[in-house]
């Protein structure tokens, strides 16, 4: 059973764990748009792509897909999100089932104003965003909100250009040079994350893990503590249960006097997972076990809490062959 893993980028730790569960059963194929992509190295097999822009890079992918026998794939990096849900039929054709929601849900994880709806309909808790200034206004003269407040794209990701604004007058200088900026709640309180997997078949959420967030680095987290709380496992349950979400999903979300605060959905694996997999929550296996067929048990929680997660930088090297360093000197 071979497994495509798409922009792989350094995310050479979720490479690892599948060539690790795959060994004499099966390879990994990594793919990104760059040469320099660590992971690309230490998968089985690496294949360099062009970028999710260009008008054959689909092409590209179900040629990967074919060549190599692959029977499921996913993507760890928010823009092919979207295609890969969009066109997962093309994928099944080919005997590959990707690990993605399905696509309007995938659309509305991407625009935090649709999210924030998916979470109230839902019946929790979710910072409050308004998607102008008349929003922001009416909340605010209604004593619901006021500053400060985050400012951030309404689509955006890997938390670029979120800011926290104190004024008025910074508030109106920025929406009036970005009309995709929304207006939401400035949560002063702790920050957790839960990695989720509903099972592919049933659609139950058969694993997850909450960490507390103790630091964060380009919208990752950098550094993080074990916890778990069995009501909030139950109310993630019944949400991701009744929206249809499937694989792989990171949910964000705050904890204030008590009250869990959701706020956003990432339908991938978040860059904490690798403190999951290091407290024995072996997500990978269920998407292994639903490929060859098999429904997993739900087994929630269950990991040790108090284990802390502590990110730090390493090294890959490669050599140049002739044509990329000749390439360099021009």
């Amino acid at each position: 059973m071979n497994i495509l893993i798409l922009s792989a980028g350094t995310r050479c730790k979720i490479v690892d764990y599948y060539r690790e569960l795959l060994k004499g059963e099966g390879m990994v194929i990594a793919t990104d748009c760059s040469p320099d992509a660590p992971a690309l190295y230490v998968a089985d097999k690496g294949e360099i792509v062009p970028r999710i822009t260009a008008p054959d890079y689909l092409e590209t992918i179900l040629q990967i897909v074919s060549r190599y026998d692959v029977r499921g794939c996913f993507s760890l990096i928010d823009p092919e999100l979207s295609l890969l849900a969009r066109e997962q039929e093309l994928f099944k054709a080919l005997g590959c089932t990707p690990m993605i929601s399905p696509y309007p849900l995938v659309e509305e994880c991407f625009h935090k104003a649709k999210t924030a709806g998916l979470f109230t309909r839902s019946g929790l808790s979710s910072a409050i965003s308004c998607r102008n200034l008349a929003e922001f206004n009416a909340e605010r003269e209604a004593g619901r909100l006021d500053f400060p407040v985050f400012v951030k794209p309404e689509d955006g990701s890997a938390s670029m250009d979120i800011c926290r604004v104190d004024d008025e007058d910074t508030l109106i200088n920025l929406i009036s040079h970005d009309d995709n900026l929304m207006i939401q709640e400035y949560m002063d309180c702790p920050e957790y994350g839960a990695d989720c997997y509903i099972d592919m078949i049933s659609g139950r959420l058969v694993s997850v893990f909450l960490k507390r967030k103790l630091r964060m680095r380009a919208g990752e987290t950098d550094k993080s503590v074990s916890v778990a709380d069995e009501k909030l496992f139950g109310q993630i349950a019944e949400f991701v249960e009744k929206a249809g979400f499937r694989g792989q999903i990171d949910i964000d979300l705050f904890r204030r006097n008590g009250e869990w605060i959701f706020s956003e959905i990432n339908p991938r694996y978040g860059g904490g997972y690798p403190h999951a997999w290091a407290c024995g929550v072996d997500m990978p296996s269920l998407y292994l076990n639903n490929l060859k067929g098999k429904a997993n048990d739900v087994r929630l929680g269950g990991y040790p809490e108090g284990i802390v997660m502590m990110k730090y930088s390493e090294l890959a090297v490669r050599r140049l062959d002739d044509a990329e360093f000749a390439a360099l000197q021009e």
